[in-house]
């Protein structure tokens, strides 16, 4: 099994198990393959999007709300959420939404 990235890393993905999708070599690599077939592609990012807005249902989070909901530790999201506004270390829900998917909405 592969372990691709719905959003890829050169997109600003980030590293988080949401993020991944565990293809066969065939689906990940061949011609109906997320790299070789766009639609492919943006249905995984759609769904991925989808799942975020439902687990981040709040408005507002802070950074270590958002790092127990991905599952990741607080320190790796104060990275990656610099440049993400906040207010008082507040994100807002389509802010985080739009981080975790590259910079895009889908």
């Amino acid at each position: 099994m592969h372990k691709h990235h719905i959003v890829f890393k050169s997109q600003g993905g980030l590293d988080f198990e949401l993020n991944y999708k565990y293809l066969s070599t065939e689906d990940h690599e061949g011609s109906n393959g997320p790299h070789m077939n766009k639609r492919i592609d943006l249905l995984y990012k759609k769904e991925l999007q989808n799942l975020l807005y439902c687990l981040f249902s709040k408005p507002e989070y802070s950074i270590k709300e958002i790092a127990k909901v991905l599952g990741k530790s607080t320190r790796y999201m104060e990275k990656h959420f610099r440049s993400v506004p906040s207010a008082a270390g507040i994100y807002q829900r389509e802010n985080i939404i739009r981080k975790l998917m590259g910079g895009k909405l889908y």
